[in-house]
């Protein structure tokens, strides 16, 4: 029996990386005290040693990035999951009305899978997304934060023009107002053209919906993914990028009651060169990513799992949402992709969710999540007992593959 169990042991590290202990749920932030500067905007990334990192606004301005001085504080989880290193400012806004660094939010992040690099995105400045006075000439603002050894360091570059430029000749007529999207910048695992693996950031965008950028050196450079006058989610809100093991594209974006869901299909990976399909709604009515009587920010992950009913090799795709009603009760839908992955389409993503999971029973809203080397799933998220003031404690757990889809499912080594 002894032999057993450590022949497991070592398979799990072969397949999945050191061995690390089950996280359970934990508050790795605290905003729900009287008079506490409130944290929200979850972002998390699995760094080259194993160990975890998660980002959070810190509101003084005590709401969203552009009124004020916010802040992006830190944590970091040790590779064996057994400890936490201390809060960290990664920026600090200077809060001066009208600065470029007068607050820094919206935090998203990748790791890039070969080296210490971490790129983090981030809006800054002191304009207002949504707002009238905020246009291509006072544009929402955005910056880049970059580090090669695995965020000992950083550097800072506003990268406001570099990303509005690339839509000036636009047919329907420029970016207004835009920003990427927070939680998760994707990193490809099958497209590599330049010196990285292709990395893909989903913007939230005036007028005329979300689009799609891509870098091939981690951030350096980027371009827009498919041509200009063809737009993957024209009503979308904040948006999320993943993709299906051929290396399409998908998107999925915050609506009222669920989702948006489409796919980008290359012609000519190398080039960026493809289309987008007809984009699909997700909700009631296609048995879909149901979000009762809210839109909000949410997580999509596509990942290999073995069926445990015969032992397949399958793909699953998990979509975090608040179930409702209303910003409560996060949790993720998920479902078993066909095995034609080839064949799938925007409208047989979007639809037919079979499987849920609750994690939160209370206030709960903006979730993101990843999977570890070990097979698990690292999920974070905003969970309020206050009520409608959503003052928002930042939740930190890892769950299984077995545990979300109530034991139909495992994680694969492929």
């Amino acid at each position: 029996m002894m032999k057993r169990i450590l022949s497991v042991l070592i398979l799990s590290v072969v397949l999945f990386g050191c061995a690390r202990v089950n996280v359970p749920r934990q508050t790795v932030f605290l905003s729900c005290q009287v008079d506490s500067i409130p944290y929200r905007i979850p972002a998390v990334a699995e760094l080259q040693d194993g160990s975890v990192m998660l980002l959070a606004d810190y509101r003084h301005c005590f709401s969203d990035i552009g009124f004020g001085r916010v802040d992006i504080r830190g944590k970091v989880l040790s590779p064996d999951g057994r400890s936490w290193g201390e809060e960290f400012t990664l920026v600090e806004g200077t809060g001066v009305e009208g600065a470029v660094d007068c607050g820094y939010g919206d935090p998203a992040i990748v790791a890039d899978r070969e080296s210490e690099a971490v790129l983090v995105s981030l809006v800054c400045g002191n304009t207002v997304y949504w707002h009238p006075t905020t246009t291509r000439q006072n544009p929402n603002r955005i910056s880049l934060m970059r580090s090669s050894d695995s965020g000992k360091t950083w550097s800072l570059e506003e990268v406001t023009e570099q990303i509005y430029t690339l839509f000036d000749e636009a047919p329907d007529g420029c970016v207004q107002s835009c920003f990427i999207a927070s939680g998760k910048i994707f990193q490809s695992r099958v497209i590599k053209v330049g010196t990285h693996y292709r990395i893909y950031a989903a913007l939230t965008a005036r007028p005329n919906g979300n689009r799609v950028i891509y870098s091939d050196d981690f951030g350096k450079t980027w371009n827009v993914l498919g041509d200009l006058g063809q737009l993957p989610v024209p009503y979308g809100d904040e948006p999320k990028c993943e993709e299906l093991p051929d290396g399409r594209v998908v998107i999925s974006s915050r609506a009222m009651g669920g989702r948006y869901f489409n796919i980008y299909t290359y012609t000519d990976a190398a080039t960026g060169e493809g289309s987008w399909d007809e984009v699909a709604p997700s909700g009631k009515r296609a048995k879909g990513c149901i979000s009762l009587e809210n839109a909000c920010n949410g997580e999509i992950l596509i990942l290999p799992a073995v069926r445990n009913a015969d032992k397949a090799e399958v793909y699953l795709a998990l979509q975090s949402v608040p179930f409702g009603p209303g910003r409560t009760n996060v949790g993720i839908y998920a479902k078993e992709l066909p095995s034609d992955l080839s064949a799938i389409t925007a409208k047989d993503l979007a639809a037919d969710w079979n499987m849920k999971y609750q994690i939160s029973d209370t206030w709960s809203a903006y979730s993101t999540m990843i999977q570890l080397r070990n097979g698990d799933i690292a999920f974070y998220h905003e969970e309020s007992h206050n009520g409608m003031d959503k003052t928002y404690d930042m939740i930190y757990q890892e769950l299984s593959l077995e545990t979300i889809t109530s034991g139909q499912y495992s994680a694969s080594a492929r």
